[in-house]
């Protein structure tokens, strides 16, 4: 992989990685959790339109794809972001990105269900018993002193499978379809409008420069710059390499709530993060005629990214058929 690539991948995991740290920030500096999730969507709005007018891209105009986008909006932004910041309010933030890395479990749960995905052999299946194993051994709820099983920690984890259903409707319905950055613009536009929803519920700001820090390093760097980094890793590496980078955030995530909030993360945590990604990394497997292969993933469902994903539209060549031959005349 070429170096560029590779500072880019370090800082795409560096960044959203750290987003679950803002939003501990955040909180602990007086911001409620609908003032986090408006300023985040508003400030991500921003960055995109901005990057989609300086690439030349357009927001769509029909109302089919807005009513698309508001849906996929609902659920990959207003109503994860909001869960994040509720959960975060009683569970450290490490413990949410390693919650967040279960959203493929969840996203392979959901095409069992629908019956959309057929390639299920026993590596993924043993690989999705893992990974909730392993979500099992964080929430620990047989030590009731020590165990995670709190309304939080089941808000972060709601919030995943939130992400496992946004990018199940954006693989049917938001695919080949252009413009991927304006596209993202749109939608968080569509999620800015959703959170408006909560304004009474926020109360009033009192905050300090702290937050007000953790907030627009939120929204600008964990949600709109992050998005175009990983377009630009998508666009020169492939899907595969810019999936690798979800592996990472958890990592990233409980090694910055450990240095900077001085959160405790016991050998338990560990383990079942390590359960958790390696029954990841087995649902990741493609059953082909030789057996079961690791694979790219086929879809925005796959990918263990929490933002919105659109795939570059793929443009298929017209078919070259045979030119037809004239009926020889009858002698």
């Amino acid at each position: 992989m070429p170096l560029t690539s590779t500072l880019r991948m370090a800082a795409l995991a560096l960044l959203w990685g750290s987003g679950f740290l803002w939003i501990k920030l955040a909180l602990n500096h007086g911001l409620s959790p609908a003032q986090i999730t408006i300023t985040r969507c508003a400030l991500g709005t921003a960055v995109l339109l901005l990057l989609a007018r300086s690439a030349g891209q357009r927001l769509p105009r029909d109302r089919a794809t807005w009513t698309r986008l508001a849906i996929a909006a609902l659920f990959c932004n207003a109503i994860p972001f909001a869960l994040f910041s509720i959960g975060e309010q009683t569970v450290d933030s490490g413990i949410a990105g390693v919650l967040n890395a279960t959203t493929p479990l969840w996203s392979l749960l959901l095409g069992i269900l629908l019956g959309t995905d057929r390639g299920l052999g026993r590596i993924r299946l043993t690989g999705l018993f893992l990974g909730f194993a392993g979500t099992l051994l964080i929430f620990a709820p047989w030590q009731r002193s020590a165990g995670l099983l709190t309304w939080g920690a089941l808000s972060l984890l709601a919030a995943a499978a939130s992400y496992a259903i946004a990018f199940a409707y954006m693989a049917r319905k938001l695919t080949d379809r252009g413009a991927p950055i304006a596209m993202s613009a749109a939608q968080l536009l569509a999620a800015t409008a959703w959170t408006t929803l909560s304004v009474p519920t926020a109360g009033p700001l009192h905050t300090d420069t702290t937050g007000l820090l953790a907030i627009t390093a939120l929204g600008i760097l964990g949600t709109g710059v992050t998005f175009y980094l990983n377009y630009r890793l998508i666009a020169d590496e492939g899907p595969t390499s810019a999936a690798t980078v979800g592996y990472l955030l958890p990592v990233v995530s409980v090694a910055l709530g450990a240095l900077v909030l001085d959160e405790s993360t016991g050998p338990r945590i560990w383990a079942g993060m390590a359960v958790v990604l390696a029954g990841v990394a087995m649902t990741r497997t493609r059953k082909t005629s030789g057996g079961d292969v690791a694979g790219r993933p086929s879809s925005p469902a796959e990918q263990p990214q929490p933002l919105p994903q659109l795939p570059a539209p793929t443009v298929q060549r017209p078919r070259r058929t045979a030119p037809r031959q004239r009926p020889e005349p009858a002698e």
